[in-house]
């Protein structure tokens, strides 16, 4: 069984292109299309690593990354943030709020695959 991805993402172009990228490479990927599902899917499912957009629906990103890190059976779980919400102060508002990693849409497969690697090697 490969490592598994949580992607929390509520754009399907988004997920669809994410989804064939990580399971070309072995990755189990499990998918949420907003931040409770998201929440919700970190807790069940117990993810190797999860992928978070900011703009979500229902709770943003950055609280969904809160709730995540605040819980004591998913605290330590590597959330990697992949957003176009990319305006200055926005990396460090998504750190702040837990994440481990920030990545800015438009990305290159070779880029979030690197970042990932540096979490799932």
């Amino acid at each position: 069984m490969g490592k598994r991805i949580l992607m929390i993402e509520d754009n399907e172009d988004n997920r669809r292109i994410l989804r064939d990228l990580l399971t070309s490479k072995g990755y189990d990927v499990i998918e949420a299309e907003d931040g409770i599902d998201g929440v919700s899917a970190a807790e069940t499912f117990r993810p190797d690593l999860i992928l978070m957009d900011i703009q979500l629906p229902g709770i943003d990103g950055y609280e969904a990354t809160r709730r995540i890190k605040a819980n004591s059976e998913s605290w330590k779980i590597p959330i990697i943030v992949v957003t176009s919400y990319a305006l200055s102060g926005d990396d460090v508002k998504a750190f702040e709020a837990g994440c481990d990693a920030y990545v800015a849409k438009p990305f290159s497969p070779r880029d979030i695959l690197s970042k990932i690697r540096e979490y799932l090697p």
